[in-house]
């Protein structure tokens, strides 16, 4: 059985005249678990309306997605979201904002602090627990964001493009960041960019969409752990390339 599985995904989205406008058309995709997917794209091929589908946030006119064998009808603790922008919340500390899927069920206990200082700690925030979300660096907010999304301990995580803000030193840092989390919860995840270097360092798999279609799905033979010096490899430029040419195929 997938540990995701999306058969004949449609989605239609109706403007203010109610015209339709088809998004995403019979997308087909699997992940199993442990791995590690991205999904890569031009703006408005329609990544982030899928990512919303997977997660429950939308729900597809035709077709189906299953996690863990079971329907996805709306959004639950067993995905972890991150979107585009950080979305602290200003008037929280870092160790607030990370507890809020918490705080909004029931009181956190001891060993919701404990699973917070285990995250602060891989993510690089340790001791910055009580400082105010507005004190925080680009980075140092995308790292709280990934670790709120993992308080709960999804089994699967949906990330929507969370670096693409950010210089290209930290966002190598934070894919690195990603990677050891990654490798350390056994999570699956599937990452949504439109940066070729990013999919293919991050991936297992790659899965290329154009008008809302999936148009090819080329697999990442590159060994783990990643480190940065892969990406001087030409065994990674190669598949940068394969993926490039993917993108400017006709759909």
């Amino acid at each position: 059985m997938d540990f995701v599985s999306l058969r004949g995904v449609t989605h239609t989205y109706r403007d203010t005249q109610g015209k339709p406008e088809l998004i995403v058309d019979g997308f087909d995709w699997s992940i199993g678990e442990g791995e590690f997917h991205c999904l890569v794209g031009r703006s408005g091929c329609g990544k982030t309306t899928l990512l919303k589908l997977v997660s429950g946030l939308l729900q597809p006119d035709r077709g189906s997605i299953a996690l863990q064998g079971r329907t996805v009808r709306e959004p639950g603790a067993q995905v972890g979201f991150v979107f585009q922008r950080p979305t602290l919340l200003e008037w929280l500390t870092v160790t607030e904002n990370i507890l809020l899927p918490i705080s909004l069920k029931r009181k956190p206990g001891p060993a919701d602090r404990e699973n917070l200082e285990s995250l602060l700690a891989l993510v690089g925030l340790s001791g910055l627990g009580n400082r105010n979300a507005t004190q925080l660096s680009g980075g140092q907010q995308s790292r709280v964001a990934i670790a709120r999304a993992l308080i709960l301990e999804p089994p699967v995580l949906l990330l929507d493009e969370p670096f693409a803000a950010l210089d290209a030193i930290t966002r190598e840092e934070l894919q690195d960041d990603l990677l050891h989390l990654f490798r350390l919860r056994n999570t699956t995840v599937l990452f949504v960019t439109h940066d070729i270097r990013e999919a293919v360092y991050l991936a297992d798999r790659v899965a290329v969409m154009d008008r809302g279609r999936l148009i090819r799905d080329l697999p990442v033979p590159l060994p783990r752990p990643r480190d940065g010096e892969i990406r001087f490899s030409h065994a990674f430029n190669e598949l940068c390339a394969d993926v490039r040419h993917a993108m400017d195929a006709p759909a």
